[in-house]
């Protein structure tokens, strides 16, 4: 690593420490729902009685049956989809890196909470790497990802750690490591999103705007292979893309070959998810209306958003990419990791599904990137509402009561969210990052000559 000025050992430590206290605030908070009497296939009883209502919930207990990971079967390989969308045989609906991570939690657990706390072991180390690397990068605004409420609700609610640990890894290894070349940072880096990728989706995102942050050679262009003999390095972007492109495929090929059913059943899942209550989206809660509240599979709603949505994400991407090439012609370096952050806001205000613990996805960006604290903790603040409100809002819903209230503030939530992405793609796209000033770059191979 480099010469950077980076936060100290002492603010890092402390960051780590917090996490990893809040952590185990995390940890408990789920395990409210988890404990004796079990059932015949090891279901807390209690789960059902009060996920909702004490706002306890977590896909990671709640999947302990229905994806035969109760019966320590391995994943993908022998599983499929039925007609019905169902997922039948060992099929989950995440990519396999996280199906692996299920089946590890599984291992010598009976019931869920033995999953729930085997799982929360896999996944504590990732969250505490993530709190080292964001103090070491931006130091104690890290505080936001250790302390905050959205680790304490959702680190636990699925399997989200991993992912986000990967995406800012990726990040700290093209910032911090700048005695490799860039070329190599941005291979490594690609490395690891597509790990990311194969985990949950979304860090493949980020892999179009490092390619361009490489071909435009980094810093004020100053980092181009001394053999480029223009102001772009194709062959780096390639590069990049090929790492990415090369690790996804190594790491899913297994599965493909060997399960080919059950490794498709993931994406068919996915892609015929509807935009349901369950999804907490702008699609449900505002498009939803205009077809008079008519959904399901083959309805006018679901054709829909089955259009409008991809084709949006796409336009999001490409603004958010075109906007930051506007930002490198006028300020000399491509600003990927803005344009990461704007994608991902694109992604999470027009994807038909919103699940809460996306939240965990955006904190890295609003530490890393210097945007208004006030708008932080108004995102905070309605992220918190949606993620205590739905909930509350089934178990009014399930019990029959007046859910008035509880819609209220689901709805709070997700439009305050949704307002705050718009502000946010707009915003980070013209925000300066909180990370170590870059190490004096090499002199040009020109302008060492033109001083001879």
């Amino acid at each position: 690593m480099g010469t950077r000025s980076r936060a100290s050992t002492t603010t890092t430590v402390t960051v780590t420490l917090v996490c990893a206290l809040t952590l185990a605030l995390a940890y408990l908070n789920k395990a409210r729902c988890a404990g004796a009497p079990f059932d015949a296939i090891g279901r807390s009883l209690i789960f059902d009685r009060i996920k909702d209502s004490s706002v306890c919930y977590s896909d990671i207990q709640f999947l302990w049956s229905g994806r035969e990971i109760d019966n320590h079967v391995f994943p993908y390989l022998t599983g499929s989809i039925t007609d019905a969308g169902a997922l039948i045989g060992g099929a989950v609906e995440y990519p396999v890196l996280s199906g692996l991570l299920m089946w590890l939690g599984a291992i010598d657990a009976h019931t869920d909470a033995a999953f729930l706390l085997h799982s929360a072991l896999i996944l504590t180390p990732f969250g505490l790497a993530t709190a080292w690397m964001l103090g070491r990068l931006a130091g104690w605004p890290a505080l936001l990802w250790s302390a905050g409420p959205p680790l304490v609700l959702y680190a636990f609610h699925n399997w989200e750690l991993p992912v986000v640990a990967a995406a800012t890894a990726a990040i700290f290894v093209v910032t911090c490591f700048d005695r490799i070349p860039l070329r190599a940072r941005g291979a490594l880096a690609a490395v690891l999103l597509a790990v990311g990728m194969c985990l949950k989706i979304y860090p493949g995102l980020f892999v179009l705007p490092l390619m361009a942050y490489v071909f435009t050679g980094g810093i004020d262009g100053r980092e181009l292979p001394p053999t480029v003999p223009g102001r772009y390095d194709p062959k780096g972007a390639l590069a990049v893309a090929g790492a990415a492109v090369a690790t996804a495929a190594a790491i899913n090929l297994p599965f493909a070959v060997l399960g080919w059913d059950g490794w498709t059943a993931s994406f068919a899942f996915q892609s015929d998810r509807q935009a349901d209550i369950t999804t907490n989206s702008v699609w449900y809660w505002g498009i939803r209306p205009w077809f008079d509240g008519v959904e399901g599979p083959g309805t006018d709603y679901a054709r829909f958003v089955s259009v409008a949505s991809p084709l949006l994400i796409t336009a999001a991407f490409a603004l958010a990419l075109w906007l930051g090439w506007r930002r490198h012609r006028r300020d000399g370096s491509y600003p990927w990791l803005m344009v990461s952050a704007a994608m991902l806001c694109g992604f999470l205000l027009l994807h038909k599904v919103h699940s809460p613990q996306y939240t965990l996805w955006l904190i890295p960006f609003l530490v890393l990137l210097r945007v208004p604290w006030t708008l932080v903790g108004a995102y905070l603040l309605a992220d918190l509402a949606m993620g205590v409100g739905v909930f509350r809002y089934f178990a009014a819903l399930a019990s029959g009561s007046d859910p008035s209230t509880e819609k209220l503030v689901v709805e709070f939530g997700v439009w305050g969210r949704a307002v705050l992405l718009v502000v946010f793609f707009v915003l980070f796209l013209r925000a300066d990052p909180r990370l170590p000033k870059p190490a004096a770059a090499p002199t040009p191979p020109e302008a060492a000559t033109a001083a001879r």
